[in-house]
């Protein structure tokens, strides 16, 4: 039995419509890699615009603690971009479980009162944790 090679499109003439898929996927790739920029750029804008002092014996960390707290110029401490008060901090670390082995670090402006700092230190002490650092540029 012999195939018949026939061109439906001529038979049509343009009666049913089509829809590409493959520029909509190629848009949809480009709105997803699009919105994952926006996302990964976004994750240190909670972060409160602080003055690092330098520091030329400051050592990198090797990975981020997991708890970061922030001392702007006027006095003011953030903690993941809430306003707390050292009472606060401490609560907040019993909650989460912090002992010894904690890690806090603390992010103070070069412009920062030594007094409000040492409030911070002293709130993560009173919650059980020795592990205390500060962050510095170099």
């Amino acid at each position: 039995m012999p195939v018949k090679l026939t061109n439906h499109a001529a038979d049509d003439e343009g009666d049913e419509a089509r829809i590409e898929i493959i520029p909509l996927i190629d848009i949809m790739f480009f709105l997803l890699a699009a919105f994952m920029l926006v996302s990964l750029s976004m994750t240190f804008m909670r972060r409160v615009p602080i003055e690092l002092p330098q520091a030329s014996t400051a050592a990198a960390e090797a990975k981020a603690p997991p708890y970061q707290i922030a001392v702007d110029a006027n006095g003011v401490i953030t903690w993941e971009g809430a306003i707390v008060t050292p009472t606060e901090i401490t609560a907040r670390l019993k909650a989460a479980g912090a002992n010894a082995e904690t890690r806090v670090m603390i992010s103070a402006d070069t412009a920062a009162r030594h007094g409000q700092v040492l409030s911070v230190v002293n709130a993560a002490r009173d919650a059980g944790v020795e592990k205390v650092n500060f962050e510095t540029k170099r």
